[in-house]
């Protein structure tokens, strides 16, 4: 079986130099994309300075019609 891979980096929002997420908009964009058939395989945050968070990194994958 052959993968084919998306990965989607959401942006920290908040005061300064780093802040949250909107959980709501990473609900729908993750159910946006679950729908479409891509799974998520890995999340990680990207640390900007003093452990605030940039961004979010998300991977997903799903089988490669071939």
């Amino acid at each position: 079986m052959t993968w084919e891979y998306r990965t989607i980096k959401l942006a920290a929002e908040g005061w300064f130099l780093g802040g949250k997420l909107d959980v709501t908009k990473l609900d729908q964009m993750m159910n946006d994309v679950g729908r479409d058939g891509w799974e998520l395989v890995a999340a990680f945050d990207t640390n900007q300075v003093y452990g605030n968070t940039k961004d979010a990194v998300l991977i997903f994958k799903r089988p490669r019609d071939r």
